[in-house]
């Protein structure tokens, strides 16, 4: 059976150092999405995007490494897109506010391509198995960044402005501005591990001007 991990794979977009921000260029990839609004901490509407999204994602899994393809890989980790209609008033204290993209990246390369028909199929599995209220807003989806600046931040959530400054003053000094939307990749499992060990890849997509 062939292994693929693709965080190593795909490791200057999942692995990042925590002292400097660099730039990438990030590419067009495939995820699972769900969309909401509210504070992650207290939404409900949130923690059932993510159980859906894993869920999801881990029959996909299961079915590629069953199925005639005989390809194992792991699971990618949980990613947000954060913002609200007028990022210049974007306040990490007003969560209420904030909407949030909840998603997964799924497998695509030479070896393994995951399909718009491989997800229908994972999606009426894990429906006969679960009652997930958010799987009917669950959607297989192109995403792509472009140009971004990223960083790691290890800590709490709530101690994330510093990193964010961090990301927006490099940016600046590059004479670019920030573009899209504010991006989090979580390596660790927020729901298990301790605040202070939480390692959160930050990005941030941007423009120059020409």
């Amino acid at each position: 059976m062939k292994k693929i991990d693709f965080k190593k794979e795909l490791k200057h977009l999942y692995a990042a150092g925590k002292k400097e921000v660099v730039t990438i260029e990030v590419p067009e990839l495939n995820f699972l999405m769900i969309d909401g609004q509210g504070d992650p901490n207290t939404s409900q509407d949130y923690k059932d995007a993510i159980e859906t999204l894993f869920s999801v994602s881990y029959d996909i899994k299961f079915s590629i490494k069953k199925g005639t393809l005989a390809i194992d890989y792991g699971v990618m980790p949980l990613e947000g897109l954060w913002w609200v209609d007028d990022m210049s008033k974007f306040d990490i204290n007003k969560k209420d506010d904030w909407k949030w993209t909840a998603m997964i990246m799924q497998p695509g390369n030479d070896d393994l391509e995951i399909t718009q028909e491989i997800v229908d199929a994972s999606i009426q599995k894990v429906k006969k198995k679960k009652d997930l209220p958010a799987l009917p807003k669950l959607r297989f989806e192109k995403y792509e960044e472009g140009p971004s600046a990223q960083i790691m931040h290890i800590g709490p959530f709530s101690e994330e402005g510093p990193t964010i400054k961090k990301i927006h003053d490099h940016i600046k000094e590059n004479v670019c501005k920030p573009r899209g939307k504010h991006h989090e990749i979580y390596l660790s499992d927020f729901r298990r591990a301790a605040p202070e060990k939480l390692k959160t890849i930050i990005r941030q997509p941007f423009e120059c001007s020409t």
